[in-house]
């Protein structure tokens, strides 16, 4: 059965979970729905549009403007954008309300946001390329950076409908380098923390901007770490997978079109010697039955061609798609002259001490709870802990931030605010108390209730009325 699985329906237990654990990881990064309504809210409004929100996450266009429409015609004959949509939503859920409005579900491959997407990048490509610079808000350093976004893809040596060789995996990758010249990969979506600079500030860097070691070829660097270290385990990654369900496709055909083959053989045989014996057969003849016989083997023959030839993989060069220099929010505090702490350095080791007694107080409360947490802060992909459920293949992600006594807010990235609310039920803010060594650590579940505003990059919460909708783990 497993052999014969295609679809891998047949899976041991571990396979399962290790799946399922892929899944729940996805589904906190999904880009539908908030990521896309973002996006598409925006991008229309700067593409002339008007919407109204009539209920809770639900818009009116009264009209979409002449330049996506138009733009609909030429693109693709089938896919009608309307003049006007009396109802549009992100989520499933939303779609229908009763006594309201239908809704449209605006959702990749909705030609409405593809149209949408496709004149954003007609309109901003080159900026990408060209670059920009945004701020770390959350650095309290003053080590600038380059982040830079490559797309890299795969292809199969099968060839598509026009003629090129078919892509069967994209990624897009982000990397960062810094002044000494250390490169590592930058973990998912990172620009999502920073902002732009204001006016002011743009005005208090032209050192920074122009400094020797921005000159060289980075974007070179940036390819050859892609190449070395991020282009082998994508390649891994999908080779595995292909070939998995290469080897059981392949296995499958041959059997079922030789059977038949053999079957058809030994009808044209015995035909033949019926025909011989002068007995024909008024439906069916040999010959018939001798064709239908070279028509499979010539099948088997196409398809396990065609299998081998997605069997075939080869990575193409990494793309440097764009680039934005990130300049930590201390360097700006301290080249607008704000007042630095004389003990600054102190306060940097005082502020890494209490993250990693918070990071170590939410592991062991997750342990003594029975679950099994790994420490992904590094990654940077929303949360700082992912905490299996044994037995069962879902996780908990868990955002932890640690705060001294008499502190009063707390403050929550957009990436952070994003995941929780793409993972409702299974993301928690673990708040962690320090103070000298001791510990006192609330869990708040259900933490955000709305996403930040588009331009915003983090948002900032009461600290009181966050440990007052808390509890402590037990």
């Amino acid at each position: 059965l497993e052999e014969r699985a295609l679809a891998r329906e047949v899976m041991d237990v571990v396979r399962v979970r290790q799946i399922r654990k892929e899944m729940e990881r996805a589904a906190a990064h999904r880009l539908q729905p908030h990521f896309i309504a973002a996006f598409f809210l925006e991008a229309f409004k700067r593409l002339g549009g008007v919407y109204f929100e009539r209920e809770p996450h639900r818009y009116e266009i009264k009209n979409v403007p002449a330049a996506i429409r138009n733009r609909s015609s030429r693109r693709d004959s089938r896919a009608t954008i309307l003049r006007q949509y009396e109802r549009i939503v992100f989520e499933k859920e939303r779609i229908t309300i009763p006594s309201k409005p239908q809704a449209a579900l605006i959702c990749p491959g909705h030609p409405l946001l593809d149209v949408t997407l496709d004149l954003v990048l007609e309109q901003c490509r080159d900026l990408l390329t060209q670059g920009a610079v945004l701020v770390d808000p959350t650095d309290s350093g003053e080590e600038v950076r380059v982040l830079f976004y490559l797309e890299h893809t795969i292809q199969d040596a099968s060839i598509d409908t026009t003629g090129k060789r078919r892509e069967v995996s994209r990624q897009l990758q982000f990397i960062e380098r810094d002044a000494p010249g250390n490169i590592h990969a930058a973990g998912y979506a990172p620009f999502l923390d920073y902002r732009p600079l204001t006016d002011k500030e743009y005005a208090l860097i032209p050192g920074v901007r122009s400094a020797p070691w921005l000159t060289g070829d980075l974007e070179e660097q940036a390819r050859s770490y892609a190449i070395t270290q991020l282009v082998p385990r994508h390649l891994a990654e999908v080779k595995q997978r292909r070939e998995e369900q290469i080897d059981k496709t392949t296995a499958a055909v041959n059997d079922r079109l030789t059977k038949e083959i053999s079957y058809w053989d030994n009808r044209a045989a015995i035909l033949k010697a019926q025909e011989t014996a002068g007995r024909p057969n008024a439906r069916l003849n040999s010959q018939i039955a001798r064709q239908r016989a070279e028509e499979l083997l010539g099948r088997l023959e196409r398809r396990l061609n065609e299998l081998e030839q997605e069997r075939k993989l080869s990575p193409l060069p990494p793309v440097v798609v764009g680039g934005v220099l990130v300049v930590p929010q201390g360097l700006l505090d301290r080249l607008a002259g704000q007042h630095e702490p004389p003990d600054k350095e102190q306060f940097a080791q005082e502020t890494a001490r209490v993250e990693r007694i918070a990071m170590e107080a939410v592991m062991q409360a997750e342990r003594q709870l029975g679950y099994l947490p790994r420490d992904v802060s590094a990654e940077k992909c929303g949360y700082d802990i992912e905490s299996a459920i044994p037995g069962t293949g879902k996780l908990r992600f868990i955002e932890v931030k640690g705060r001294v006594r008499d502190s009063a807010t707390v403050m929550v990235t957009k990436n952070e605010v994003l995941t929780a609310l793409n993972k409702p039920d299974d993301f928690i803010l673990a708040v962690v108390m320090v103070e000298g060594e001791a510990t006192t650590t609330h869990y708040i579940t259900k933490p955000f209730h709305r996403e930040p505003d588009f331009d915003a990059t983090s948002v900032m919460y009461d600290l009181v009325r966050l440990m007052n909708r808390g509890v402590i783990p037990v």
